[in-house]
């Protein structure tokens, strides 16, 4: 009978770590460490004083289209986008709040879709028929600009990764100045789900002769809306 093979020897190896007693103290010595870094540079970066505007900024640097609005102008502000942009059929999960307030505010001419079929039952109209997909980040981080999108059934990856203009919108409430910071209030140690998605600019590539072209990877385009949530307007 032959012995393990390399990935039951690797796996061994890990198993065995997880229990090494110096492991157990350096660990959390480590965390620590980390936690006083982002601690003592959190209060100087802007980030952490204007969450918002830091967003903002930073995911116009990467070319992709933000604006702020309230809680009850961006489903007209955004129909009217997507009227002018000439979109026909958008992407999006009708069972969640935000996408019942869109759909009463889309013109009558441009048709909503639901991912409620096996990707193989319409592969081929997904990716030469549908214009866009709408998603809800569960939060942002600020300093980089980047949405943490978190997949379900109704909005698989799908949504955010195939058609070529995104369109997410993120709270002001939920945005965190750093990675470090998302981490520790989302409690990422405890769970986390099946997958995470961050989204930090529309799809970008330099591997053909160093030259920048959008759209290779993934969506061309990303709208993104910041929705004013927080006590006493936008900050």
């Amino acid at each position: 009978m032959s012995g393990p093979g390399p990935r039951e020897r690797m796996l061994g190896r890990l198993r065995a770590a997880s229990h090494d007693a110096a492991a157990t103290k350096t660990l959390p010595l480590l965390d620590h460490r980390i936690d006083v870094h982002f601690a003592r540079r959190r209060p100087h970066s802007a980030a952490a004083a204007d969450p918002v505007a830091a967003m903002q900024a930073a995911l116009t640097a990467s070319h992709a289209t933000v604006w702020r609005a309230t809680s009850d102008e961006w489903p007209a502000q955004l129909a009217q986008k997507l009227s002018e942009a000439n979109i026909r059929h958008l992407l999006l999960d009708s069972a969640r709040a935000e996408a019942a307030a869109l759909k009463a505010a889309l013109p009558a001419q441009l048709k909503t879709l639901d991912f409620d079929r096996p990707l193989e039952e319409w592969k081929s109209e997904l990716f030469s028929g549908v214009d866009a997909g709408f998603t809800v980040a569960r939060s942002g981080i600020a300093a980089t600009g980047t949405l943490i999108l978190a997949p379900d059934a109704g909005t698989p990856r799908t949504v955010s990764l195939v058609p070529p203009l995104h369109i997410a919108l993120v709270y002001a409430s939920t945005l965190h100045a750093d990675l470090h910071a998302a981490v520790h209030a989302e409690r990422w140690a405890e769970g986390m789900p099946s997958n995470l998605v961050l989204v930090s600019g529309p799809s970008k590539t330099s591997d053909i002769q160093q030259t920048l072209a959008y759209g290779a990877h993934g969506p061309r385009w990303l709208w993104v809306i910041i929705v004013d949530d927080l006590a006493g307007g936008m900050r």
